[in-house]
C-alpha cells in the first residue's frame, strides 16, 4: 500500500490538490481534514488532480463528494483532473461522472 500524500498549490482559478497514493478507508480522512482548512471564494474552482492516485475505495469516493459539497457551500466549483481509469469506471457506474466536471489534466481544469 502507498501512503496518501496530498500537495496543494494555488492556480488562477483556485486551489489545486494533488492526490498521490491510495485514497482509501485508512487515508480518506486526511483529505477530509485538509478540506476543512481550505477557504474557497465564490466563483473559484477547487481542482482535485488524481493523476497519481493509485487506488480509491468507497471512503475515497465519499471524500471526493465532501470536496464537492465544500465547494458548493462556498458557491465555488469543483473539478476532477486526470482521473485514473479504474476510478473513472466507478464514477461512471454510480453516476458521479455526471456530477463532477472531468478534465484530462490539471492544466485543462485550471484554464479560465
Amino acid at each position: 500500500m502507498s501512503p496518501l500524500k496530498i500537495t496543494t498549490r494555488d492556480a488562477t482559478t483556485g486551489p489545486v490538490l494533488e492526490i498521490i497514493g491510495e485514497l482509501d478507508y485508512q487515508h480518506a480522512a486526511e483529505l477530509t481534514d485538509l478540506l476543512a482548512t481550505i477557504t474557497l471564494d465564490p466563483g473559484q474552482r477547487l481542482v482535485l488532480d488524481l493523476a497519481r492516485m493509485e487506488f480509491c475505495d468507497s471512503s475515497g469516493i465519499s471524500a471526493l463528494i465532501a470536496a464537492r459539497n465544500l465547494a458548493h457551500a462556498a458557491r465555488a466549483d469543483v473539478a476532477l483532473a486526470a482521473v485514473p481509469a479504474h476510478t473513472l469506471r466507478v464514477l461512471r457506474v454510480v453516476g458521479l461522472d455526471q456530477i463532477f466536471p472531468l478534465h484530462p489534466d490539471s492544466d485543462a481544469a485550471t484554464r479560465l
